[in-house]
């Protein structure tokens, strides 16, 4: 997914109006309440989208609009929270409206330009789109839709010719891909085939990419270099619900059905992957507010709710999140990935029950549903449900290939469910397995390497495997704490002190790290250091695990300052950063090139 240049994703947000206007923070007690005044709604408005509480926003300043209905700054900041909040017949006719107001803005002629393609009009939506500059994410992306237009139109030489001029902005490899579904619902088949497979070789991992390869193949009939295409996808780890709704297609020697039957199909295609696009750079006002257009366009979408869902829950608005969620339809490919995500929020909601319930619900339905049990598993062990983990874990690798490169993660997070059960051979042939796969991944270095230090055995070993570690994340406090607690096991205080020193400068308010560099000041005769140390330790200190060791060596030092054995049986085990599990429904066909400003 590409990051946007600085310059052109300022323009972008500036154009959209996002952190535009300096309103101030309005106190909390007065969301919920009516403004009185059109003033108070549109400030009410900016901080609600400052948070992306947009349904929020669209209220307040849609009142806002309805109080002082000629006042440009108003209509345009209403029209944008109401395309954000997924109103946008509403918001197309205040963008109508705004054009007759002032000279217009591109966010403007892009949103009326939507609505005309969603009503069919095509020649309407030329019009609108026909003065959009090109100095703007926003331009280049009203120009990609002008170009849909003009397909619609029966005047592909035209559309491809609008491309041209985008693909100077640097959406060249994003262009390919579009030019193959226009190319398609032209009827140009063979040319659709050969761009779609250009495509394809420029990011044979995008779902959306493989899936419209596939289809285009499979709807000509080459059924085998259908599978082929996606074959290597998954060979390569990739799996998607729709992929594999194609693939069951081509194995019964059906044909699949186009992948953008439609122009608004196709120009929502389009939104979806600037959206994407934008949403990975953290533009997410405007990232919202594509993907709503997308959405507008193409109802039936499974994959955009996903990502709009996704963007809110980043931005901590849990329940908008879940209400995207919960409207995908029960038949939809993708809605046990939306359970998924709603079971994830509750827990990020403190309702831990329900999401066990929803996840384990799935489970019961759908026992291979992977994505289901790998979320299921990280939220158990996350909880400290050890065994139901490593259960649930078990499940998951039983259901996949296992010596796939990317499944190390999967040995991995059972290792660590089974060594906070205190089952640790078990535990150390899931981090042996997973370092099999992955030799040279960190974080299993770290977590083993740190586990025989802490038990006293394979010390020389365990210290070059965190070596390794540190040497591959050489930012990361735990990892680095891991070497200089194993130096200190070693007797190499002095040793101990320099690497626990850089361990305590990264992550200053962990009591686990303050704690060894006091041991280490200790051992090192640098005891005022250690005294104070072990008193920050004990300060920062939530779980008090770490107090119960500390506050005695405040008072005896010498009795209870060891060679750091006597931990092993109550310290916390190593701080691991687990690699996120990727969804997959969290790819999309997003720009592979770096747009360039004009």
């Amino acid at each position: 997914m590409t990051v946007l240049p600085r310059r052109l994703l300022h323009t972008c947000l500036a154009i959209l109006g996002v952190a535009v206007f300096s309103a101030p923070v309005l106190a909390q007690s007065t969301f919920g309440v009516a403004p009185i005044t059109a003033t108070g709604g549109f400030l009410a408005g900016q901080q609600a989208m400052q948070d992306l509480r947009t349904t929020e926003a669209a209220r307040y300043l849609r009142r806002a609009a309805d109080e002082d209905y000629d006042n440009p700054l108003i209509i345009e900041s209403a029209m944008i929270a109401l395309a954000a909040a997924g109103d946008i017949a509403h918001a197309a006719t205040l963008a109508g409206h705004f054009i007759d107001l002032t000279e217009g803005s591109d966010v403007a002629s892009l949103i009326a330009g939507t609505d005309a393609v969603k009503e069919g009009d095509y020649p309407a939506a030329l019009v609108m789109l026909e003065d959009i500059g090109a100095d703007s994410f926003v331009a280049l992306t009203g120009s990609v839709l002008k170009a849909w237009a003009q397909t619609a139109e029966g005047d592909l030489e035209a559309a491809f010719a609008t491309l041209d001029g985008v693909a100077q902005g640097g959406l060249g490899d994003f262009l390919v891909f579009h030019r193959a579904l226009m190319a398609d619902y032209a009827g140009q088949k063979d040319e659709a085939i050969r761009l779609a497979a250009e495509a394809y070789e420029l990011n044979p991992g995008v779902p959306r990419i493989v899936e419209a390869y596939a289809r285009m193949l499979g709807n000509d009939g080459q059924f085998d270099a259908a599978r082929e295409a996606i074959d290597k996808y998954v060979e390569g780890g990739g799996s998607h619900p729709l992929v594999a709704l194609v693939l069951a297609d081509i194995e019964a020697g059906r044909a699949p059905g186009p992948f953008a039957a439609t122009v608004p199909a196709g120009a929502s295609e389009m939104f979806h992957g600037l959206g994407a696009a934008l949403a990975g750079d953290r533009a997410n006002q405007t990232a919202v507010i594509f993907l709503r257009l997308g959405q507008f366009l193409n109802p039936r979408s499974d994959t955009i709710p996903l990502l709009l869902g996704q963007i809110y829950d980043l931005a901590g608005n849990h329940e908008e999140a879940n209400r995207i969620y919960d409207a995908v339809p029960a038949a939809s490919p993708m809605k046990s990935a939306a359970v998924i995500r709603m079971a994830d929020n509750y827990s990020a909601m403190d309702d831990l029950d329900e999401a066990l319930r929803r996840l384990r619900n799935i489970v019961v339905a759908e026992p291979g549903n992977t994505d289901a049990l790998a979320v299921l598993g990280d939220l158990e062990r996350t909880n400290e449900l050890w065994a139901e983990a490593a259960a649930t874990y078990s499940k998951l690798i039983d259901a996949i290939p296992g010596d796939r490169q990317g499944d190390w993660r999967y040995y991995y997070v059972r290792g660590m469910a089974y060594e906070r059960n205190k089952e640790w051979p078990k535990a150390e042939a899931d981090f042996k397995r997973a370092l099999e796969l992955n030799p040279d991944q960190p974080q299993v270095l770290n977590y083993l390497g740190y586990s025989w230090v802490d038990q006293g055995m394979n010390l020389e070993p365990a210290l070059e495997m965190i070596e390794r570690a540190v040497a591959a994340a050489p930012n990361d406090g735990y990892i680095i704490d891991s070497l200089g607690w194993a130096f200190y096991r070693l007797g190499r205080y002095e040793d101990a002190v320099v690497e626990l020193e850089k361990a305590v400068r990264l992550l200053p308010n962990d009591p686990e790290i303050n704690d060894h560099l006091g041991d280490a000041y200790w051992k090192a005769g640098r005891k005022l250091e250690a005294r104070f140390q072990w008193s920050i330790a004990i300060d920062v200190d939530d779980k008090g695990t770490v107090r119960e060791r500390a506050i005695p060596k405040l008072t005896d030092p010498e009795g209870h300052v060891g060679d750091g054995s006597e931990e092993a049986e109550e310290a916390d085990a190593p701080e691991a950063e687990v690699v996120p599990e990727i969804r997959a429904d969290a790819d999309t066909a997003a720009p592979s090139e770096t747009p360039k400003a004009n």
